[in-house]
Formats: structure tokens, sequence, C-alpha cells
């Protein structure tokens, strides 16, 4: 259910289960989290996360999180490991991102998204608390009002008025996104893996 390429130091990562909106399963995480790290074991200074379909990803798969995935630690790991990636990393939301996988958006270094969709993170109404980095990644693109309008308020975003705020960088037509997220990934792929690292440490 991922789909994986790294080629000359890009790699990309593709949610693949698009009959059920990329909803997420507690194995699609572990191999997510198990796929960054074989990446940077591998020497990828550029990671792309994107989906199938027409939805980036509708959170947690119902059944799962009724069994515990929704407060599951793998959240916050997987999140982590992406923020923690020593290269750039660039979402390529094809569609709507919600819950656990808005986690995923917001620790990655930019965010592109096609015209149409919409980001919100559901804990208010399901009774979840929130993975315990993503409110702070949140309020430092689009501050504490608008952290609560989308955590408190329930309010569901469109990427329009989100790139407003400052929660997605750019919009691009469907078929220029994975060409967009590209452009933006040449100038670490052309460079030394120190360099880069070096650079995103600068900026922290």
């Amino acid at each position: 259910m991922i789909l994986r390429d790294l080629t000359d130091g890009l790699c990309t990562l593709r949610l693949n289960r698009p009959d059920k909106a990329n909803a997420l399963t507690g194995a699609m995480l572990d191999s997510l989290d198990a796929e960054i790290v074989r990446a940077e074991a591998e020497g990828a200074k550029a990671l792309i996360l994107t989906g199938e379909g027409k939805v980036f990803s509708a959170g947690a798969d119902l059944d799962a999180a009724k069994d515990g995935l929704a407060t599951d630690p793998v959240w916050e790991r997987l999140s982590s490991r992406i923020a923690g990636f020593a290269g750039l990393t660039i979402c390529a939301m094809n569609g709507t991102a919600a819950g656990g996988a808005l986690g995923m958006v917001l620790a990655c270094d930019l965010r592109l998204s096609v015209p149409g969709a919409t980001v919100f993170y559901p804990v208010m109404r399901l009774g979840y608390l929130p993975q315990p980095s993503d409110p702070g990644r949140l309020m430092a693109l689009v501050g504490p009002a608008r952290a609560k309008m989308i955590l408190m308020a329930g309010q569901k975003i469109p990427v329009e008025e989100a790139r407003d705020w400052g929660l997605i960088d750019r919009i691009v037509p469907p078929e220029r996104l994975m060409d967009e997220a590209l452009m933006l990934a040449a100038g670490p792929l052309a460079a030394s893996a120190s360099h880069v690292v070096a650079i995103k440490r600068m900026i922290g």
C-alpha cells in the first residue's frame, strides 16, 4: 500500500490505497516510517510524499482507529521521522488531507496541493487529542488563532485559504503536481549531502 521509488538521491513515497481514500492502517504507517529510515541510509537528499487517486489521505482507517490506531504513538514517531529527515521534504498533496495525515503534511518542509482540496483535523469532534507535535507545527505556520480554528472549531479549510494562511506553499494543477515537486527537489539533488544538511540545520 506504499509505493517507493529511490532514484538519484530522490525518494518518492506514494500512498496507494485510493479505493479507501488512502486511509492509513498501522501497517502503512510502519512501512512509511521504515522507508524513510531506509531512504536516509541510502543517501536520499530529497523526499516527496504523495498519494494515488483524488484524496491525499482521509487519516486513520476507521476500523483500525476503533482498535486503537487513532491514539497509537506511531503517528508521532512517523511525523518526527519526516521532520528530522536530513534532506528536503515535500508533500505533494493530490487531494484532501485529514486527521493524522495532516500531521504528516505539517512535518514536511514544503507543501504543495492541487486546487479544490481541504485540510482538517477533527480531533475535537472525535474526542481524541492531536499528536503531541502537531499543534506546535501548525501554530508555527498559521498562528494560534487559526490553529484553534482547525483543532478546536474543527473547520475544514480550503487549500486556497490555507495558502493565504501559510499552511500550503503553492497550489498546482493536478497534471503539474509532481513536476513542481521535482523542480523544488532539484536544488538539493544537485548539491552534496553535507551541504543540504548544513543549510537545513541553519534554518532549523
